[in-house]
């Protein structure tokens, strides 16, 4: 498939890069200094959501503010420990949209629209090396995905309609926020399985994926 677009929205843990393994390895330890029961922890959906939406499903409302503090210091202190690597694709993606255009094309327009707190979010990227011209984190919007108020604020801040905005996305939240905000998008299944995601585009990662700088903006070719 051949999508055009002024801009490229992309998730970030999960699409980008994976950092399940410090994910799990912060979030254990989180849930046995808060006594939360395994099989409580178990239940809930770590990816795609922000740490203050999976504290609420675990400990009453007056805890979540020192909880959520806590997760986020365990999370950015971790980052160094390994388990934050990139994803297949990501690195030739990232140089084709940050390299000079050929004469007459225009430069890419990118962000990364996460759900992650921003110290946690620029610790990764910066641990793998991925310098995003525009990073959309937790704290700069009221509500998180499945709401488009990411997604949205992200295209206002680079000055594209919604509508010539691509999204890359792993988890169904993320798709959702992305139908909402009137964008299209590309699948990844790096966590999910292709048929719990509703996309334009199903990609197993960024290696299916190759885009080319053009006059009219960016022409993303996805090999699905």
């Amino acid at each position: 498939m051949i999508l055009s677009a002024d801009a490229l929205l992309f998730d970030n843990d999960g699409t980008l890069l994976s950092s399940m393994e410090s994910v799990v390895r912060c979030w254990t330890r989180w849930a046995g200094e808060y006594g939360v029961p395994a099989e409580d922890f178990a239940r809930v959906e770590l990816h795609g959501r922000t740490a203050g939406e999976i504290i609420a499903d675990l400990l009453p409302a007056a805890e979540v503010p020192g909880a959520r503090r806590r997760i986020e210091q365990l999370e950015v202190e971790d980052v160094a420990g390994g388990g934050v690597v990139l994803l297949p694709g990501t690195a030739a993606l990232v140089a084709a949209l940050s390299a000079p255009p050929a004469p007459g094309a225009v430069p890419a327009r990118w962000a990364v629209v996460t759900s992650a707190a921003r110290p946690l979010a620029e610790a990764r990227l910066r641990e793998v090396g991925v310098e995003p011209p525009l990073v959309v984190a937790a704290e700069d919007v009221v509500r998180g995905k499945p709401d488009p108020e990411p997604f949205l604020l992200a295209a206002r801040k680079l000055g594209v309609a919604p509508d010539r905005c691509v999204v890359f996305e792993d988890a169904p939240a993320g798709l959702a926020a992305a139908r909402a905000a009137g964008m299209r998008a590309v699948a990844l299944t790096t966590t999910h399985a292709r048929e719990q995601l509703r996309a334009d585009a199903v990609v197993t990662d960024l290696s299916g994926v190759s885009v080319r700088l053009t006059a009219d903006g960016v022409e993303i070719h996805t090999g699905d």
